[in-house]
């Protein structure tokens, strides 16, 4: 039941500057609190905390088009509704009305409303048109972004999702970062969710697609018909083509929840264990750390600083310096020639030896060697040939080539126009966890907007990529320098892993890295969204993102 509920720390709304953003406790509710902000000379109220991992909004991004933005990780809300705008956010915030009396201000609100801090975008549905079937193949971060929305747009159809996984959609980001091996933590959505939305889960793998015929078919005989189909399949990890790789126990990948619990189970808690991991990645450093807490660490890179084509070699060495720390050993610059067994058990692996001559003991080898496109199924398929990466080709809606309106892809598998700055419309293929959400949200807008008119029509809702990594400290990134960068302009105290690094090529900022400076990647993100990023020249004169 909506009450009324005086707000303790506001005695009148014309007391909150435009830029102001005020949390508030709440008389009556303890622990209640509420953000207020005013925008356009709008006030607004809304639930203080992102629905992604909690971040306090009272430190986000307030963009001129009403959309307050997390200072984490992106995750955006519509200020007028307290919707979803951006990935990774799935539950939308609450939005109260306001009322000013009496020298004081109120909210009215439900008290359960309070406490709870967002609500669930999608209620039972009923399926009016169960000719139309969307099917999504795969269970990653694109998949709940399409099938969420879609119900979120009131898409009247079937849903089906088919994925090889059996626990899903799961909060994959956690597995390298936290080693997480219950699955039951880790998923977005209960299977309940499903079932109220309306929406059938198969746990099956897909051999092929017929394209002509829209008809799936799996690993277990079944045949799966669709009007619309999605490809969501994500990556698939790479190993290394050397000896002893393939036939040694205790070398693993990292992609499921089954292959943390290899991993752990392999680490085992009788005393620290020799753990090599293969790749300097974000993947590799981010098992490494936290594997470090209880093992000895060793990790290989091939470039001079971790990510340094990535990142260029100063943040590198940041990530480094950072994870060092923690008593992990890199070896960089060097390259793996085999795997040895253990002289204890000549099944499994007792050490990696490297080109230069070194002999690195290992209990465990994980390799963090990066992923390639999960399109094996699809391969000597004529209808949708794949690019020479194994990737999909899409249009701005994320449409495939040749199959437009029909059948989509997003994702790990996508190359989409990338027109971010710098970017210029080029084929591009993101593994960002926030760009397949956004890509799924961006092809449930799509696939509904076909029902009454055609795809041409439909404009692209532009989005910045993100990512975000836990590195001895949490970096924050936006942006893809897709055609490269020439120069980075480190900005803050590097040596204390704070600090805001601008890439760029030539004058235009094509992505933004920060540790310990929220928001100012959240910021620059949406400047990017925009068109209004700072110059190079401009970064370099001192300006403050933050106050632009």
């Amino acid at each position: 039941m909506t009450q009324e509920y005086k707000l303790k720390d506001l005695s009148s709304l014309a007391d909150l500057g435009p830029n102001d953003k005020l949390e508030c406790e709440i008389e009556g509710i303890q622990d209640g609190k509420v953000l207020v902000l005013k925008h356009n000379d709008q006030a607004h109220a809304l639930s203080p905390r992102c629905t992604h991992y909690g971040a306090p909004l009272k430190g986000g991004v307030v963009s001129p088009d009403g959309r307050l933005t997390c200072p984490w990780h992106g995750a955006c809300f519509n200020l007028s509704t307290g919707d979803v705008e951006d990935a990774p956010a799935l539950n939308a915030v609450h939005k109260f009305d306001l009322v000013e009396k009496n020298g004081a201000v109120y909210i009215h609100a439900a008290e359960a409303d309070i406490r709870s801090g967002q609500r669930n975008p999608v209620s039972k549905c009923a399926i009016s048109r169960p000719e139309e079937k969307v099917v999504v193949i795969g269970g990653g971060s694109g998949t709940i972004g399409v099938v969420q929305t879609l119900r979120e747009l009131k898409y009247p159809g079937q849903i089906t999702v088919i994925s090889k996984e059996s626990d899903f959609v799961i909060d994959r980001t956690k597995l390298s970062k936290a080693l997480i091996a219950d699955a039951s933590k880790l998923l977005w959505r209960p299977q309940e969710w499903y079932a109220d939305a309306g929406i059938e889960t198969i746990s099956d793998e897909v051999t092929g697609v017929d394209f002509t015929a829209k008809a799936i078919t799996t690993a277990s005989g079944k045949t799966v018909p669709y009007t619309k189909l999605v490809l969501a399949t994500g990556g698939q990890p790479r190993t290394l083509p050397l000896p002893g790789f393939k036939e040694l126990k205790n070398i693993h990948t990292l992609r499921t929840v089954t292959d943390v619990q290899s991993i752990l189970s392999s680490a085992g808690s009788n005393g620290p264990k020799e753990i090599v991991i293969i790749g300097s990645s974000f993947i590799g450093m981010e098992v490494g750390n936290a594997l470090s807490k209880d093992h000895n660490v060793t990790i290989v890179g091939m470039e001079d600083a971790p990510m340094e084509r990535v990142m260029g070699p100063e943040v590198g060495r940041i990530f480094q310096h950072n994870l060092e720390k923690n008593d992990i050993v890199f070896k960089l610059a060097a390259s793996v020639s085999k795997a040895a067994p253990s002289l204890s058990d000549s099944s499994s692996v007792g050490a990696v030896h490297l080109k230069d001559g070194t002999i690195l003991p290992a209990d465990v080898v994980i390799l963090g060697v990066g992923v390639r496109p999960a399109t094996d199924f699809l391969r000597g398929n004529t209808a949708l040939p794949l690019q020479k990466d194994g990737s999909v080709a899409t249009g701005p809606n994320f449409a495939v080539s040749g199959l437009e309106g029909d059948v989509f892809a997003i994702g790990d598998i996508a190359s989409f126009p990338y027109h971010g700055p710098g970017g210029g419309g080029s084929p591009t293929r993101i593994e960002h966890w926030n760009v397949a959400q956004n890509a799924g949200r961006a092809v449930a807008r799509a696939i509904v907007h076909v029902r009454h008119s055609s795809l041409a029509s439909l404009s692209p809702k532009p989005f910045i990529p993100i990512f975000w990594s836990a590195l001895g400290a949490q970096l924050r990134y936006c942006g893809n320098p897709v055609n490269g960068f020439d120069e980075v302009v480190v900005r803050g105290e590097p040596e204390n892993a704070k600090f805001v690094a601008f890439y760029c090529s030539g004058e235009t900022v094509v992505a933004v890295a920060s540790m310990g400076m929220d928001p100012v990647m959240s910021k620059s993100a949406d400047l990017m969204r925009r068109g209004v990023m700072p110059t190079k020249s401009i970064v370099q004169g001192g300006a403050d993102v933050l106050k632009l």
